[in-house]
């Protein structure tokens, strides 16, 4: 008998930490290594977020919390989705998590049965099927193209839905693709949920102020009111307000599937962390000017990165609606061979190559559900994001 859960052994650690990982050993022993490969903004959290928390320090709010979040968090969530998304939200509607994964695991956690099927669009974040699983249901992956910018379409979506759908992930800004669905084409996607009443909506808006070039975020229950009570709205403060390693996320939704997230928390990791919760308080009410200036040189970024590696022959890179992210295709570079010796028959073999003969850590395509393509966070300076770029064209022009 094995000590280890055989759920356990249904998921597997993620790849982007991973790959963050060996960068940051190959860096510990001395190797040049840029690292292109973790979701995180290079830019300090904002001033008046760092006072409040040190303030909570002060006035001692350093006691347990309710185990989903403080009322004045709560009331600042229900004002940001009233603010920016026209949605209204009680308290009670409420569920505060130690960052954005865990108020989906705990909503995965607390509906999934054994033979509940979730929808999750390919390329999505490395998480969702493995939490899915986790959580003993079956994630069903649909695969997107790329010449439809990565991006479902309504009859794949009616096709995959199967009396067994319990939910449907929906991810705009998208990580790891930063596509972004206008409001036509997410109304063609509610349009089929609203012919299936018996499947829920999971929306993980976590990008939702990273949008350019005049993309207008929208989110379901938005586009579609008679989803409200069907979907689970979620946030979280760590990429807009660069606040990754304070762990906030949050959700919205039903009172009732919010009650039942309060007490998988409340049985697991209890409340956030107290300063945390009052220093998100702040992001939340407090300036939010900032983001159009930060949204401006993720938007510089962006476009030099791009316009580098569609200079590269045997690489597509289309241009994101929003987040820090670029998906490009290596289709035209497999079954070539590096200059040490390693045949690129994947993405995952280019990633590994990429990363120990040029020094530069991306994540490969197959981590995310759909190659051969490689993921690319730009969240990181124009100096290192140019030198980068240079060692990805260098290497790519000496396959052969």
């Amino acid at each position: 008998m094995s000590f280890l859960s055989a759920t356990l052994s249904r998921v597997k650690p993620s790849p982007t930490i991973a790959m963050t990982a060996k960068a940051a050993e190959m860096k510990a022993a001395g190797r040049d290594v840029i690292g292109l490969s973790a979701g995180e903004p290079d830019f300090d959290t904002p001033e008046n977020i760092k006072a409040a928390a040190v303030r909570a320090i002060a006035d001692g709010k350093t006691k347990y919390t309710a185990p989903d979040g403080i009322a004045e968090l709560k009331q600042a969530i229900c004002a940001k989705f009233l603010r920016d998304n026209g949605l209204s939200y009680e308290p009670a509607q409420v569920s505060v998590g130690t960052g954005g994964k865990q108020t989906l695991y705990n909503a995965l956690m607390a509906t999934l049965n054994p033979g509940d099927e979730v929808i999750i669009p390919a390329p999505y974040w490395v998480s969702y099927p493995d939490m899915v699983l986790l959580a003993g249901g079956t994630p069903v992956s649909v695969e997107t193209r790329l010449e439809n910018a990565f991006k479902l379409t309504p009859e794949q979506l009616e096709a995959a839905i199967t009396p067994r759908t319990k939910w449907f992930v929906f991810n705009s800004p998208s990580n790891p693709t930063g596509a972004g669905y206008s409001r036509d084409e997410l109304r063609a996607l509610t349009d089929v949920l609203m012919r299936h009443d018996h499947v829920r909506v999971m929306s993980d808006d976590m990008y939702e102020h990273l949008a350019y070039d005049g993309f207008r975020f929208c989110t379901p229950a938005q586009v579609e009111p008679a989803l409200y009570d069907r979907t689970l709205t979620c946030n979280g403060v760590s990429k807009a307000y660069a606040m990754t390693g304070w762990r906030i996320g949050y959700a919205a939704g039903p009172a009732d599937l919010i009650a039942a997230m309060r007490k998988v928390q409340s049985q697991s990791t209890s409340n956030p962390c107290s300063i945390s919760q009052w220093a998100a308080v702040e992001a939340l009410n407090g300036p939010q000017e900032f983001l159009e200036a930060n949204n401006a040189v993720f938007r510089r970024r962006r476009d030099l990165v791009v316009s580098m590696l569609s200079e590269i022959d045997g690489i597509t890179c289309p241009v994101p609606e929003g987040a820090f992210y670029v998906y490009p295709s290596i289709a035209g570079l497999i079954g070539r061979t590096s200059p040490a010796g390693t045949r690129i028959d994947s993405d995952e073999a280019f990633a590994t190559a990429l990363l120990e003969e040029a020094g530069v850590a991306v994540v490969f395509g197959a981590a995310f559900g759909l190659s051969p393509n490689f993921r690319v966070s730009y969240a990181t300076s124009d100096a290192a994001l140019t030198e980068a770029c240079t060692r990805i064209q260098r290497f790519c022009a000496a396959l052969t």
